[in-house]
């Protein structure tokens, strides 16, 4: 069974040029003494010379990615452009970039068949019209197999009723969403003296959060009611989204006003959709995360990923085994008891069913 890697970014040549055009966040700039540097994130942009973080080839080679591939006996990878997408885009722009970009990826992928796939990006700056006229375009592009997407939807989170059509359109073209944190936390929550921590605090705390919450919002406002069919893939093992599942279920049980609106009867509960609409990616590093993953939504909706090009080694050398990669397959193994024919299917042979990648 092969090895795939369902959580790994790419930043195409196009894409890096626009970044590098401009002086607001997103944006890439040559620092004086620390190299090319991305600045992705708010509190990043500051007028320090090492803001941001490097940004290596990793990022945007193609070539590095097939060779970080090869090192780590990866033997599939979906490709996904990198946080913040075209999010940032004005809407005249958005949607001519957004076919752009995905045209790109798509004849990357084509120049490795089998080996490199990818999900879309949608222009959620465009109209309503304009996003999912380019989800149905995509869906018949040869490598596509789903769609990115951040949490802010159209700019109000995914709970917004003007993105009905949009999930209509993922769902009929069976596109799986690979929904993905960027957002995170306002920063006053991490107090005064976040500075001295680097990214831990959004990173570990921020991104995960942010994902509970978006997800929350959509089963509150009745998103897999009204769509059934959709299938949304939950970065970084969902979040906290496993572990405070039962919580969920319990404060919408016992809501006075959502009983008062009507809305507990009759709406699906929180396990349902999490095995029926949620898979989960294995970016946890670590196997109790992992367990209460496979608990939720069970390890046939578990999927491999590494991440990269994020989380690199701190040394110099990137052709060193990253510990981002070492810890997630450590996680598959000991979460699944070793496990052969579950561990191989996690590995790989779940996204190869669910994201038909033969």
């Amino acid at each position: 069974m092969p090895t795939v890697d369902v959580h790994t970014h790419l930043y195409p040549p196009l894409y890096t040029s626009l970044l590098r055009s401009r002086t607001t966040v997103p944006y890439i700039f040559p620092s004086p003494t620390a190299g090319d540097r991305l600045v992705i994130l708010p509190g990043e942009d500051t007028s320090s010379p090492t803001r941001g973080r490097p940004i290596a080839p990793s990022y945007h080679s193609i070539s590095h990615k097939l060779s970080f591939m090869s090192r780590h006996g990866i033997d599939i990878s979906v490709l996904s452009l990198a946080n913040p997408w075209l999010d940032w885009l004005p809407p005249a722009e958005a949607g001519s970039v957004a076919r752009e970009v995905n045209d790109d990826m798509d004849a990357t992928c084509g120049q490795h068949p089998g080996k490199l796939f990818f999900f879309a990006t949608l222009p959620l700056s465009a109209s309503v019209e304009e996003i999912v006229a380019e989800t149905r375009r995509v869906a018949r592009l040869k490598y596509c197999r789903g769609v990115i997407l951040g949490t802010s939807g159209l700019g109000n989170g995914l709970d917004d009723a003007r993105l009905d059509g949009v999930w209509q359109a993922l769902a009929e073209e069976n596109l799986v969403v690979f929904l993905h944190p960027h957002y995170g936390l306002p920063g006053e929550v991490y107090g005064p003296r976040a500075g001295e921590y680097g990214h831990v605090l959004p990173l570990a705390l921020g991104f995960p959060l942010e994902t509970t919450i978006a997800v929350t919002r959509m089963l509150l406002s009745g998103v897999f009611e009204r769509f059934e069919r959709l299938q949304v893939l939950l970065a970084h093992s969902g979040g906290t989204l496993p572990f405070l599942a039962g919580r969920i279920e319990s404060c919408i049980l016992h809501d006075g006003h959502l009983s008062k609106e009507g809305k507990i009867e009759g709406r699906r509960k929180v396990w349902d959709v999490l095995r029926k609409n949620i898979y989960l990616d294995a970016v946890i590093y670590g196997e109790p995360g992992l367990k209460a993953a496979i608990d939720v939504s069970g390890s046939d909706r578990l999927m491999f990923g590494t991440d990269h090009p994020f989380f690199p080694p701190l040394g110099e050398d990137e052709d060193e085994e990253w510990l981002s990669v070492k810890l997630n397959s450590q996680a598959v193994q000991s979460a699944l008891g070793g496990d052969k024919a579950h561990v191989e299917a996690v590995m790989g042979g779940n996204a190869v069913k669910i994201l038909r990648l033969s």
